[in-house]
């Protein structure tokens, strides 16, 4: 059932497909770490949509 009788976005779910020079994963993995404080769209959605993050890193 839709809040208040309007569908309205809750949850939206993040996967993150990167691939990364060999040795690279910690450097990737920080930033992944800091990418929703530093991100406009994340802040904006912040306490109105639940954001949900993951990343498959490939090293190459």
């Amino acid at each position: 059932m839709a809040p208040e009788g309007v569908m309205k976005v809750t949850h939206i779910r993040l996967t993150y497909h990167l691939k990364i020079p060999a040795g690279k994963r910690p450097e990737a993995e920080r930033a992944l770490a800091v990418f929703e404080s530093r991100c406009p769209v994340a802040q904006t959605l912040k306490g109105c949509v639940a954001l949900e993050h993951d990343a498959v890193i490939e090293e190459e």
